[in-house]
């Protein structure tokens, strides 16, 4: 799992046709054309995007075990877990407020929804009678009973994210309880890890076949989020000591898959592994990625707010200035939890409309033909906003390694590229 340094001037480089990169952007381009002039066709490749996020997905449990179970089990200080995972949640809220809050500014300068006049009478609800159940099936009770599985391995066998950190972190401190005799077993599941990274690399090869069956499908793009990484993360990303620009470039990869996908959990293991070579603590990398995923979800916050104006907006339902701190509020619970497969989002706002009855729950059917394109730009931004909690968290703990750090940024494409499955 940890990685080494690569120096520029030391990396094989590759023939084009071989860069995973230029592989996945030629994959999409071919996807968008596709989807445009041969749309019967494109949809009928929607499986090869599918099998691609299954694949990473039957992965995703192990290796969040392995990292986080290791990542506690090897810290021996246990008030240090508990100070890094307090430092992490205070992190997640204090961001995810500020995405919730953009995304209600920029509605309210926008005015998106203005002008469309839609009554909600003439909305077809049975387009969305599954998101809107499966949101009323998600209350705040249910959903922290569902944070606990049946049984210990029907949490990874089922790879529900919060269940299977809720194993991890009880597996990591029983483990770090034994002190000394817990040592092989912590050993053990380090090893484990590397044959899971393994799995995961030559499935990633896969990843131009995912993006162009993806693309096919459908693409778009979302500024409010643009924004937000510019200015939010920007800001955030250059107080601790690198640019976004430079960031977003060492990732550029991932990001392509991510665009491509329209899931964030397919590039987990790899963004585990990069932000290491980036400087952070690999202890901090190992909590603070897997509960990134359902903690600190930045663009699905931004979307939440945005989407919930612009359907106020859309159907003329006026919202007092305290209706909407009440739909920040709200959002800011019901938006803990939704993890970065597609469609997770939908059901978010579903749940959120369902609490705030002045906006007609039907309404959330004028987004399911765009929520795909949402999807993308949310699952972007998640993935941005995590990298960079993972160095802030790493600086607060003193732990980041700011000579890394520097190195990487000063060459991030090289060296991201250095990373790829089958670069070395």
């Amino acid at each position: 799992m940890t990685t080494e340094a690569i120096p520029p001037a030391a990396r094989h480089h590759q023939p084009w046709y071989k860069v995973l990169y230029l592989q996945v952007l030629i994959a999409i381009a071919l996807g968008i054309l596709i989807g445009y002039f041969y749309p019967d066709l494109g949809m009928e490749l929607k499986p090869l995007g599918d099998g691609f996020i299954a694949l990473i997905k039957m992965m995703i449990a192990p290796v969040i075990f392995c990292t986080v179970v290791h990542g506690i089990s090897s810290m021996g200080d246990l008030k240090r877990v508990g100070r890094v995972g307090l430092k992490a949640l205070i992190y997640f809220e204090a961001v995810s407020t500020v995405a919730l809050a953009i995304g209600l500014i920029v509605g309210e300068v926008l005015q998106p929804g203005r002008g469309f006049n839609i009554d909600p009478a003439t909305i077809d609800p049975k387009s969305v009678a599954t998101y809107v159940t499966q949101a009323k099936e998600q209350g705040i009770v249910a959903h922290l009973l569902g944070i606990i599985p049946d049984s210990y391995f029907g949490a990874l066998a089922r790879g529900d994210l919060l269940q299977v950190l809720l194993v991890s972190i009880l597996s990591g401190f029983a483990i770090a309880f034994l002190g000394r005799a817990g040592e092989p077993i912590s050993r053990a599941v380090d090893q484990a890890a590397k044959m899971f990274f393994g799995v995961i690399r030559m499935i990633v090869r896969l990843a131009p076949l995912g993006a162009f069956g993806a693309m096919a499908f459908t693409v778009g793009a979302y500024l409010t989020s643009l924004l937000f990484v510019l200015l939010v993360l920007g800001a955030i990303a250059r107080l601790s000591g690198f640019s976004i620009i430079r960031f977003i470039g060492y990732i550029k990869d991932e990001l392509l898959i991510v665009l491509g996908t329209s899931s964030s959990e397919t590039v987990l293991p790899q963004m585990i592994q990069k932000m290491e070579h980036l400087g952070a603590s690999r202890s901090v990398v190992g909590l603070v990625i897997p509960t990134g995923y359902s903690f600190n979800l930045d663009g699905t916050n931004i979307y939440m707010t945005l989407a919930t104006l612009f359907l106020a907006q859309a159907t003329n339902t006026h919202l007092t200035i305290w209706q909407e701190l009440g739909i920040l509020g709200i959002a800011i619970i019901t938006s803990k939890g939704a993890s970065g497969v597609t469609g997770a989002g939908f059901i978010t706002l579903a749940a959120t409309l369902s609490i705030v009855p002045d906006i007609p729950i039907q309404s959330i059917a004028i987004l399911v033909g765009i929520d795909k394109f949402m999807s993308e730009c949310r699952a972007l931004t998640n993935l941005i906003g995590n990298g960079v909690a993972c160095v802030v968290i790493s600086l607060s703990e003193g732990e980041l390694d700011k000579e890394k750090l520097h190195e990487t940024m000063a060459h991030p494409i090289e060296l991201g590229e250095a990373l790829e499955p089958g670069a070395r």
